[in-house]
């Protein structure tokens, strides 16, 4: 989903401060105008490096924007480990559910979604932040296996899939409101078949 800000961050020089510059104001930009009005020109501006570097370097939005989401793999984020199945998954629920409705928060996950419509590498880019994610939550699944709380053989991405699928239908398909009652009932569900075994391989 896309992707927030985190503290932590690669190491490097005055390459790697051009890197973050460039890459950040993308972000700022994408949420503040959406893919369709951003400009190399304009990223360049904001982030205070030459445009010629930038145009070096990321040659279009589509590159920039590719390469600000892949920002996301970069970050300290940990899946939730609160002792049960359904209360990990109603974590992941709750984020999603945070992220594309507080209005300080929700014009940069929805940009980005809406971005990779319009640009195969962004939509590669995305993809890959979410397999990144995926990869992330395994450990949720895991755990629930040794509480005897899922099968042996249970994909852990079809159970993360499960339970944020119902949050994005609501946000970008039905455009019904979003709330934390929703988020409750599609962490239960997802546990419900998990524990069914309709995930199992």
């Amino acid at each position: 989903m896309a992707t927030e800000k985190s503290g932590t961050q690669r190491p490097g020089g005055r390459t790697e401060r051009t890197r973050q510059a460039v890459l950040l104001a993308t972000l700022e930009l994408l949420a503040e105008r959406g893919f369709l009005s951003l400009t190399v020109d304009a990223v360049a501006e904001r982030s205070g490096v030459h445009k010629t570097t930038v145009y070096r370097r990321w040659k279009s939005p589509d590159g920039l924007v590719a390469a600000a989401l892949d920002l996301g793999s970069e970050d300290d984020w940990a899946a939730p480990d609160t002792g049960s199945l359904e209360n990990d998954l109603y974590g992941l629920a709750e984020e999603l559910v945070r992220y594309f409705t507080e209005p300080d928060l929700r014009e940069l996950p929805t940009a980005s979604i809406l971005a990779a419509f319009h640009s195969d590498q962004a939509a590669a880019a995305l993809r890959g932040f979410y397999e990144n994610r995926h990869a992330r939550c395994t450990e949720i699944v895991r755990r629930a296996i040794d509480r005897g709380e899922a099968p042996t053989g249970t994909d852990a991405a079809e159970v993360i899939r499960s339970a944020c699928a119902p949050i994005f239908y609501r946000l970008f398909i039905s455009r019904e409101p979003v709330d934390l009652k929703a988020a409750r009932l599609a962490a239960r569900a997802a546990t419900l078949a998990a524990r069914a075994g309709a995930f199992t391989r």
